[in-house]
């Protein structure tokens, strides 16, 4: 199952650390982490022992590539490690991802500071790898002592258990946006243009006629500042040409009623007569 979203018209992104998934579990959770890698543009994807094997030969696999919704070319390529030090040995800088505070006198930043640092140092040639622990337990102290440094996430104190997707999730936006910026990848279309002055005070000309003509303006003493107010709840809007022609329509309606269907008859003519032949 391909996501909605999906494009592969579109140039893929690539690149970034190194995402490093220590003794997973569960094949639906590779899955779902290769699905949040390729969300944002990670290709790196690197397992340590997972408990089932990989890459998986049962109807785990189906799951797995299922869960990752289009996002199996990781899956394909993802590159498996006896043991964690396998795993980094090419790496020039380790993150480990935790919610516990471990008592290692290790530098602890947030997501934002690991991945600004990841891009700088990414952009001069290094490599980056970043450390999650199996889903039930998270990484245990010898493994974190592999790290240089810790990644923790502002989580609720009272919740901090991420799923390991999620957190992989978390790393990729942090990443995007060190490395690319945060701009949303599309704007507003404006399909009209915005609308004169000209036709804005017509319809406010109109508008106003009709209150006035059904007692709105009372008393007379406030009529200008009830006037005022109602042309700036219109301002607000920022109308464009099409947003006065629908106000106005609808307007029109409401003020003349509903509209009149005329029926046209259509004339029937009659069969047209063939000269019947003289008789002699």
């Amino acid at each position: 199952m391909v996501g909605a979203g999906t494009d592969s018209s579109k140039p893929n992104i690539a690149g970034g650390p190194a995402i490093i998934l220590v003794r997973s579990q569960l094949a639906v959770n590779i899955g779902m982490a290769a699905r949040a890698m390729a969300n944002f543009g990670l290709d790196d994807l690197r397992l340590v022992a997972p408990r089932e094997g990989w890459p998986r030969t049962d109807a785990h696999r189906d799951t797995a590539y299922a869960a990752a919704a289009g996002a199996g070319h990781l899956l394909d390529r993802a590159k498996t490690f006896a043991t964690l030090a396998e795993a980094v040995a090419d790496l020039n800088l380790v993150f480990a991802t935790t919610a516990r505070e471990r008592g290692q006198g290790k530098r602890i930043n947030p997501p934002v500071e690991a991945m600004a640092e990841s891009f700088q140092r990414i952009s001069r040639g290094e490599k980056i790898g970043v450390m999650f622990g199996p889903e039930r337990t998270g990484l245990d102290n010898d493994e974190v002592g592999i790290a240089d440094g810790i990644v923790t996430f502002p989580v609720n104190p009272a919740y901090a258990s991420l799923n390991l997707a999620q957190a992989v999730l978390l790393m990729g936006y942090e990443w995007t946006r060190a490395s690319r910026g945060d701009a949303t990848p599309f704007g507003r279309t404006d399909y009209s243009p915005p609308a004169p002055r000209e036709m804005i005070l017509s319809f406010f000309e109109y508008v106003e006629a009709a209150l006035e003509t059904n007692g709105f303006f009372r008393p007379a003493g406030k009529a200008p500042i009830m006037r005022r107010n109602l042309r700036n709840i219109f301002h607000r809007m920022e109308m464009t040409e099409q947003d006065v022609r629908t106000l106005r329509g609808a307007m029109t309606r409401l003020i003349e009623g509903p509209r009149v269907e005329v029926q046209t008859r259509k004339r029937v003519r009659a069969p047209k007569q063939t000269a019947k032949p003289a008789v002699e």
